[in-house]
């Protein structure tokens, strides 16, 4: 099997497997004080300074998670909680994560008011009307750093500064660009999670600045500082933490990799359109379509490669991307579309033969059209 979905998930890196594999025999609770569970805590605790230091934000709690969406969750219905009185508005973007729109939408019964804006044929929003949006009616503004489906990089600095001028807090959901694209800006919250950076998935984090408290979204024994209880497993934060120092060692090196494969994908697929910008852009997202191509045939006859029509979380709903009818595209042009991932353990070789599959079988259902 060729893998080349690494927007849904990514391989567990070695070095995170004999991390975990070395913790499987420790089983003291990191919340009890004798021996074993302070070993446990000091496994953690070393986790969490490594997942700090690959996000790269000065000070502030970091608070492990189940996963991102439980992160975008407690970081969005606890600033939600907390806004002042008048402020009702939840300014997010079109394209974003099921996450978060369905978070935001489901804020309408605490008397909120979602504002999704647009999208262009680039996928990159208008910052004009994202001014306009954010104004002082604006509880909490919520953007992803890097598209799950189309790769595009919103201007989130820009975003950041918006919300900073109305007082409100802003949120970045980072889990694509963590670990290989630094954020601009620093938001008040951020939200990763570890199965894509080469950890292990059920666990994942919440960065919040110092100062920012939010009242818990799950309660219990009042663990992480109260903000998300539950005991936690240090061999899930020993591999998030390990796939955290390794992302923050190769940065350099997988960046320098990912693009040498962007370059091949560009000029192997030279006959199919980009969706979303091309500039603004992760490389490792290739999200192209081709005119009179059925990519659910092709998904289906290239059984050798995994890769995608869009979101794995909107997987065989039968619906079309929402990101990329957001950005233009018609339903035709949705359904000609796939999704390649690829990165660090992507061989060269692997992006070849995954191609020529590819364009045989696209080449295929032209002929007997």
């Amino acid at each position: 099997m060729i893998y080349l979905d690494y927007q849904a998930t990514t391989p567990l890196a070695p070095e995170v497997i004999a991390t975990m594999a070395d913790a499987l025999h420790r089983y003291g609770n990191p919340h009890s004080a004798h021996a074993m569970g302070r070993q446990g805590a000091a496994e953690v605790e070393l986790a969490r300074d490594r997942v700090h230091a690959a996000l790269g934000m000065a000070g502030g709690q970091l608070v492990f998670t189940s996963g991102a969406t439980e992160a975008l969750n407690t970081a969005i219905h606890g600033a939600l909680r907390v806004a002042p009185p008048g402020r009702t508005r939840v300014v997010t973007i079109a394209t974003e994560h099921a996450a978060v729109l369905d978070t935001v939408a489901a804020a309408v019964q605490m008397g909120m008011e979602p504002v999704y804006l647009p999208v262009g044929r680039d996928g990159l929003i208008d910052l004009d009307v994202a001014d306009v949006a954010i104004d002082e009616r604006t509880a909490l503004v919520v953007a992803m750093q890097v598209n799950n489906e189309i790769g595009v990089l919103q201007p989130i600095g820009a975003l950041a500064d918006l919300a900073v001028h109305a007082g409100a807090p802003f949120l970045c959901d980072a889990v694509q660009g963590f670990g290989r694209i630094a954020l601009p800006a620093t938001p008040d919250m951020v939200a990763i999670s570890a199965h894509k950076i080469h950890g292990p998935k059920g666990i994942g984090a919440l960065w919040l600045r110092e100062g920012l408290d939010l009242p818990p979204l799950i309660h219990g024994g009042g663990q992480e500082g109260g903000l998300r209880s539950g005991t936690l497993s240090p061999l899930l934060c020993g591999g998030f933490g390990m796939a955290a120092k390794l992302a923050l060692d190769q940065c350099d090196a997988d960046a320098e990799h990912v693009a040498a494969l962007w370059e091949t994908a560009r000029r192997l697929f030279a006959g199919w359109t980009i969706n979303g910008s091309v500039e603004a852009r992760y490389r490792g997202n290739l999200n192209i379509r081709r005119e009179g191509v059925d990519a659910a045939r092709i998904l289906s006859s290239c059984r050798q490669v995994a890769m995608a029509l869009g979101s794995a979380c909107a997987s065989g709903s039968g619906r079309t991307s929402h990101v990329l009818r957001a950005i233009g595209l018609s339903d035709g042009e949705a359904r000609s579309s796939i999704r390649l991932g690829f990165g660090r353990y992507t061989s060269m070789s692997d992006l070849e033969e995954a191609a020529l599959l590819i364009l045989e079988t696209a080449s295929e259902q032209e002929r007997t059209a």
